[in-house]
């Protein structure tokens, strides 16, 4: 496949992942979740005070880059709005699917490449969370990246053409990423896959010494807030570990089920999360999955290496030596991204704790798909391959659109899950007078956050009112169902419900 061809196939996918991850973003997904307005508050008081944390202890803590990201956009657009929360999240989403390109492509072919970009931008899964104001969608990014270059780097040493500053960014990049989600920590030990098979290339301890003083670098802000808060360090893990069951082992193997099937069939039943049990991949793509784990281990095990176009490299031992390590290292990224899923027993399924997982699944279907792709060359005229390639992919994009936009998005459980109500609360609050006294009843339940539950967060942030100060300069006043009698007659009531 030409270059030329190549690029031109990338900037339309890039431009499919963009319309994805930014059409209607002021109007889905609706409402703002209390956990998505936290990190909003804690970016607007960041930029009143200057105070921007490297770790936000409220709502159980939460790793401070992606909020300070947030930040920046709130300041610069100076609109309190939730799309303005998740435009940091649709650009992650969008350099995601760049990043996988070039992830696949070094591992594999840029035919591999290709298709897996497309895949992952017609992916409902990462779209939905391209969408949303978390932190989580941001560790994808930084582990395909921070790996496509160290893969890079090593690559061009070994040629002796350097590859030191990719290794170096590659760390860096790949450092940033302990700042971003629990799950992420697990990483490190994909390191293994490049030790074993690359320690006797040509600069190799050099090309890894540069990669890991970056990742020392960068994720020396973290660990030293750890080390100084040991607590904070696994947040909620201890509350939600299977270890904590009276029966581990059952709960263990039911997580690792449970977590199996949502792929092809049983997936996320939280509306916020996914469309209420629909399988993870498209069926198709989960297909594809399916066979590009098969094709794995065909060329672990076998050293096939399967169809030409899967690699870059000539037929020799070589290159059947970077075909394994490629697979080898998906592999055990997918297994290392199943760790935080199933040892948690909180909502399995769990969509958002398992975001580490679609960047080795989507890889694997790609290469499955170009396997596919290739022999039924051998079988089927050009121009009616082309023709069912370009229906296929045509029928991802419209499968994607039409369960997001369509079906998920204007869903009356969608509106619910992103706690609507509490948006309209403070638009309605916003409409009026600055001169009445605002009272708030907060009834809803949730994680105490500075002496109120965690709704409150929606319509604080849609006010602006998280501080004292701008509560009072907007006489607004949040109260507990057990201070209703302090409200003085005749003040205006809304209540959080």
């Amino acid at each position: 496949m030409q270059k030329r061809n190549v690029l031109w196939g990338l900037f339309l996918v890039l431009i499919i992942a963009t319309f994805l991850r930014t059409y209607q973003l002021d109007k889905f997904p609706p409402g703002l979740y209390p956990d998505e307005a936290m990190n909003g508050n804690n970016a607007l008081e960041a930029i009143k005070t200057g105070d921007y944390k490297v770790y936000y202890p409220e709502n159980n803590g939460r790793e401070g880059l992606f909020i300070n990201i947030q930040a920046q956009f709130l300041r610069l657009i100076g609109l309190n709005e939730p799309w303005v929360l998740r435009l940091t999240s649709a650009l992650v989403g969008i350099l995601t699917v760049l990043g996988i390109y070039l992830f696949a492509k070094e591992l594999f072919s840029r035919k591999v490449g290709l298709l897996s970009a497309f895949l992952l931008a017609t992916s409902f899964w990462h779209i939905n969370f391209s969408r949303i104001g978390f932190r989580a969608i941001s560790a994808c990014m930084f582990a395909v990246w921070g790996f496509y270059l160290l893969w890079y780097a090593l690559r061009k040493s070994n040629e002796q053409k350097g590859g030191l500053w990719q290794a170096i960014l590659g760390g860096i990049i790949f450092g940033l990423g302990f700042h971003t989600y629990i799950a992420y920590r697990v990483t490190p030990l994909l390191l293994l896959i490049p030790l074993i098979y690359f320690r006797k290339n040509n600069g190799f301890w050099k090309i890894l010494l540069a990669f890991l003083v970056g990742a020392f670098i960068a994720g020396l802000p973290i660990g030293l807030y750890y080390l100084q808060n040991p607590g904070d360090f696994f947040g909620r893990t201890s509350q939600i570990s299977v270890f904590s069951s009276d029966s581990t082992l059952k709960d263990l193997s039911l997580n690792i089920g449970k977590t199996l099937l949502m792929f092809f069939y049983d997936g996320d039943y939280n509306w916020r999360h996914n469309y209420a049990g629909r399988a993870q991949l498209f069926w198709p793509v989960a297909l594809m999955f399916l066979g590009g784990i098969i094709l794995g281990l065909g060329a672990i095990f076998k050293r096939y290496l399967g169809s030409r176009s899967l690699h870059d490299e000539d037929n020799s031992e070589l290159g059947a030596r970077k075909m394994r390590a490629s697979f080898w290292l998906i592999f055990l990224w997918f297994g290392l991204g199943l760790l935080p899923v199933i040892i948690s027993n909180e909502g399995l399924p769990h969509a958002l704790r398992a975001l580490l997982l679609i960047p080795p699944a989507i890889v694997l279907a790609g290469v499955a798909g170009i396997w596919f792709y290739e022999k039924a060359k051998e079988r089927l005229h050009p121009k009616i391959l082309g023709g069912l390639t370009v229906l296929f992919l045509i029928l991802l994009f419209l499968e994607a659109y039409q369960t997001y936009f369509l079906l998920w998005g204007p869903n009356q459980n969608t509106q619910g899950a992103f706690a609507a109500n509490y948006v309209n609360i403070g638009e309605q609050i916003n409409r009026t007078s600055r001169l009445h006294d605002k009272y708030v009843i907060v009834e809803g339940g949730g994680t105490d956050v500075r002496g109120l539950p965690m709704p409150t967060q929606t319509t604080m942030f849609i006010t602006d009112t998280f501080l004292p100060q701008d509560q009072r300069d907007k006489k607004i006043h949040y109260v507990l169902p057990g201070q209703i009698e302090q409200i003085p007659p005749g003040a205006l009531r809304f209540y959080l419900r």
